[in-house]
């Protein structure tokens, strides 16, 4: 999981994801005007709906990721915590190319003029980012064929 700044005509926003690593699939994302825990638990909190439990999260070491709310989400149901070293970019470099990805192809090319056509246009964006939008480093598939390709392997190995 990680938080990225989202310039907008007047102002800004935070956007929050949780990405899958291997398949690159946002599962889920949140749009906040500040930088508290609440909308980095939201986001969690929505993955664990609709996509199960993950063994292990990672995150940087933000405030958000530090608190003891967020930290509980996770610990309450034994989720192991893996936090990048302090500064080192490369720990996370799957969501910085997300972020670069995002900010080309959706928020630079608008200046939203609000909270509410902010959430709504990154939402549709990152729809299209999951389902529509191949990946060379995934055999120009979308995150959503490697997602669910490999969910029938994962199960049957369990």
């Amino acid at each position: 999981m990680d938080i990225t700044y989202v310039p907008m005509a007047k102002g800004f926003v935070y956007l929050g994801v949780v990405l899958d690593w291997a398949s690159r699939k946002v599962l889920a994302h949140q749009v906040s005007i500040s930088l508290d825990a609440s909308f980095c638990i939201e986001a969690l909190e929505e993955a664990f709906r609709r996509y199960g439990h993950p063994e292990i999260v990672n995150t940087d070491q933000g405030s958000q990721f530090t608190s003891a709310a967020f930290i509980e989400v996770l610990t309450s149901r034994q989720i192991q915590i893996s936090m990048d070293s302090k500064g080192a970019w490369r720990d996370n470099v799957f969501v910085e190319r997300l972020w670069r990805t995002v900010k080309y192809e959706e928020v630079y090319l608008r200046a939203y003029d609000s909270v509410r056509q902010a959430r709504e246009s990154i939402g549709r964006y990152l729809e299209f980012y999951n389902s529509g939008r191949p990946h060379s480093s995934q055999d120009r598939l979308t995150p959503d064929e490697v997602y669910f390709k490999t969910l029938p392997a994962l199960q049957q190995a369990v």
